[in-house]
Order: C-alpha cells, then structure tokens, then sequence
C-alpha cells in the first residue's frame, strides 16, 4: 500500500470507535487492521473472473502471521503472480477485441445505410457528411488551428462531449486531432455546420477512448466551423 493510502486511512481512523458486526473497533490498531483487511479485500475483489480459493487466502495469511513455514518459496509467488497478471491481461485484450469486432459491424451496418439517406456525401476515405447550414467563408487547411463548437454522439445517442454544454468554443489544430475531424472540417467553410458520421479507422479505432468510447465505435459528431484562428 502506497504511503500516501495508508495516510489517508490513519487520518479517517484517528478519530474514535467505529461499531463492527460481532465486535467493536475500540483502538486505533483495532481499526488499522481491519482497513488493512478491507483494502486487502477489495483489491482481490476486482480480479474479476478469477476463481479463487478463499480458504486458501485465509490460510496464507496465517501462515505469514503465524511466522510459519510457507507452502510456496518467494519465487514461486512472484511466477504465480506473473502468470496471474499475464492472463488477465490476455483476457482483457481478447474482451477488447471482441467488443471492437461486434462494435464495427454495428458501425459498418448503420454506415451502409446512412449513406443512402438524402444529403449524405462519402468521402474516398469512408467519412460520411451532411450539410446542416451551408456558407461561404473560406476552408481551413490540415494544419489550421481553428475554433469551433461540436457535440459527439455514439450510435445509440449517448453523448460522451460537448462544448455547446460546457458553454464553451473548443480551440485546436486540425493535425492534432482523430483524422476523420482532419478530412472533415477541411470541408468546411467558415460558418457552416455539417454532421460527420465518422467510421472507427477514422476515429479511435480498437484502442477506443476509455471510458467514454468504447474500441471499434464508429462516431457522430455535429460540428460548426466558427473561425480559422491560424492557418
């Protein structure tokens, strides 16, 4: 446990008794060594998926207590360990590429038929636009810096940002961004608002964007092109 957590646990503890199932948390050590255990608990807890002996937790703990000869050297428990860590990174990785696998045949579907829909275009890339509000004020180039307001959505409406709800225009270059709001807003010009449905290649592919977007997710956005700050 890092310095700073045990700090954190002695200063909510020092400050009296604490009523426990069965017994009471009269002492300061009392209750140290049930946030020890509650913080030992927790931390197995979330080996999600992991079919783990709980007797066999018990009993190395009493072993170690009880200063007594372990079943399994230091080496052995850092292999374990090791192993233990490697398989469930496996596992997260192979959730990760399922979810990606199924999220863009949801995106490919959804695409397909969007781009039969009235005022979709297509790029050669796979972006697909629509013009909500046309103008006339010149493009930004690939490396502008402009300023605009935006709301992203995923397929099913969620909207993971905003800057119409933070109030705000958002600043930034367009070099510097997801490469399907690089094509895109090169697009645009300034004073128009188009809506991007924006494939995951073109957008975070299989990494995703945790925790907000999740891998393979194919992206809407509504954008307006408010100013070109800096070609």
């Amino acid at each position: 446990m890092k310095l700073s957590r045990m700090v954190l646990i002695l200063s909510l503890l020092c400050s009296g008794s604490f009523a426990l199932q069965g017994q009471d948390l009269n002492t300061k050590m009392d209750s140290i060594s049930y946030a020890l255990g509650m913080n030992l608990g927790r931390s197995i807890s979330q080996l999600e998926g992991i079919d783990l002996n709980r007797e066999m937790i018990y009993q190395g703990l009493e072993d170690m207590f009880g200063d007594k000869e372990a079943a399994l050297t230091q080496q052995d428990v850092q292999s374990l360990l090791m192993a233990l860590q490697q398989e469930m990174q496996a596992a997260q990785m192979e959730q990760a590429r399922a979810a990606a696998s199924e999220a863009k045949e949801r995106g490919q579907a959804f695409l397909e038929e969007n781009k039969t829909k009235e005022g979709v275009e297509v790029t050669e890339s796979g972006l697909q636009y629509k013009v909500i509000t046309s103008a006339s004020g010149p493009t930004p180039a690939a490396t502008s810096v402009v300023k605009v307001h935006y709301e992203g959505r995923l397929l099913d409406g969620t909207v993971f940002d905003s800057s119409y709800e933070r109030g705000q225009p958002a600043e930034f270059p367009l070099n510097r961004v997801i490469s399907g709001w690089t094509e895109g807003l090169q697009l645009m010009p300034v004073g128009s608002k188009f809506q991007f449905y924006i494939p995951s290649g073109l957008a975070y592919g299989d990494r995703g964007s945790p925790p907000a977007i999740g891998p393979g997710e194919t992206l809407v956005f509504d954008v307006e092109l408010l100013e070109i700050v800096s070609q």
